[in-house]
């Protein structure tokens, strides 16, 4: 039987939860508490929507093509950011635009791997990376993670075959919350020198990292460009999610492989978009900032109030950024349970099959909770509808 590349893959688990809700109704008492998607809500601040009001009617090149690779001022803004983020030296040269972080992990699978060679993935991984290397025909390796949600660069080791051409790491983790620390980022970029292989570090939701400083070295080192590929997204840190704006850093000659796959797919990046998070860099710091702050007030007001769920079984596995991972206590399995929360106690969490491979027994005791969109208020009232429920 004949099967396409998306048949080589899963429903995405946002996509799933999304049908979840159409023959659900919620009541006043009791209204949905939306805990499955790590995205703002909210509009981006007004100074940069009237920027890209202002751009959208005055400046023609808004409405044309740009370059594949995106627009000379904003990679030009983006690479002095970075520098002065890492605490590194970081070029324009060094800095591609793509319509969405999504689309940079595309791109980066696409200049380094052929059908057949593998990849790997710490699980619980962030799904949209596992769909992409199926659709490829780019097999998983899935690197199960092992005390404090943090990978093994051992058990990564045992994993390495001549087909392996990547390891993938996301800080803060996209499922987990977990911060990498500097020490095992060094770790990971030395076990990839050492097999040839390119450590790929996506770090969307580094605005949001509880460390001050640069949170890695790896910018630092002068070998970085033969074995870093650095990935990035505006989505979070300016609200901009639906203009889809990401970046990648890499050697330049790196950059013009994917600049291959960029300018099929897309041709260049949206305009408006870049726009906008080019005003981002350049006025919005302290507005980040509060935005930061505010994050980490709710990750701290998660780990001053989970002692009743604790109390009940529940486990807190991993808190940052804009997520919480825990274990549950009940006998079934995380993905009935999701949808009994949702009918029960109107509130959507995916569960962790959603972010481990089939059959994998953690998934099965786990769910992501993200909180982007739940301020302290809505925190209580999440963790007392968790202590409430009996399963």
């Amino acid at each position: 039987m004949h099967l396409s590349r998306t048949n080589a893959t899963f429903v995405s688990p946002i996509v799933q939860s999304r049908r979840w809700l159409e023959d659900v109704t919620f009541s006043d008492d009791l209204p949905l508490l939306n805990l499955s998607q790590a995205a703002p809500a909210d509009p981006p601040p007004e100074g940069l929507r009237q920027a890209m009001a202002d751009a959208l009617l005055s400046e023609t090149s808004a409405h044309l093509y740009g370059p594949v690779l995106g627009n000379a001022d904003l990679r030009t803004a983006l690479a002095a950011q970075i520098t002065r983020h890492y605490e590194a030296d970081i070029t324009p040269s060094e800095v591609a635009i793509t319509s969405g972080c999504n689309q940079a992990f595309a791109a980066t699978i696409q200049s380094l791997c052929a059908e057949g060679d593998e990849v790997i993935l710490p699980t619980p991984w962030y799904f949209n990376h596992k769909m992409w290397l199926d659709m490829q025909g780019v097999t998983t390796l899935p690197l199960p993670v092992g005390d404090g949600m943090l990978p093994e660069v051992a058990r990564a080791e045992a994993l390495i075959t001549p087909r392996t051409r990547a390891i993938v790491l996301v800080t803060p983790n996209n499922p987990c919350g977990v911060e990498y620390p500097a020490a095992l980022m060094d770790a990971f970029f030395e076990l990839a020198q050492r097999h040839g292989l390119t450590l790929i570090v996506d770090e969307t939701y580094r605005d949001f990292d509880s460390r001050d400083g640069a949170p890695h070295g790896l910018f630092s080192r002068k070998d970085w460009h033969e074995t870093l590929i650095h990935l990035y997204s505006f989505s979070k840190a300016y609200r901009l999610t639906g203009h889809r704006v990401g970046a990648i850093v890499a050697a330049p000659e790196r950059l013009l492989e994917m600049e291959k796959f960029l300018d099929t797919v897309t041709i260049c990046p949206a305009q408006i978009g870049q726009i906008g998070a080019k005003w981002g860099i350049e006025n919005l710091d302290d507005w980040l900032a509060g935005e930061r702050g505010e994050i980490l007030a709710r990750r701290d007001a998660i780990a001053a109030g989970f002692a009743p769920l604790a109390a009940k079984g529940w486990q807190l596995l991993g808190l940052g950024a804009y997520f919480a991972y825990v274990a549950h206590p009940f006998e079934a399995s995380s993905d009935e349970i999701a949808q009994r929360l949702l009918h029960s106690a109107g509130m959507l969490l995916l569960p962790g099959t959603m972010f481990t491979p089939a059959g994998a027994p953690e998934g099965h005791r786990q769910f992501r909770i993200a909180f982007a969109n739940v301020d302290q208020t809505g925190i209580a009232e999440m963790l007392a509808r968790l202590a409430q429920f009996d399963g």
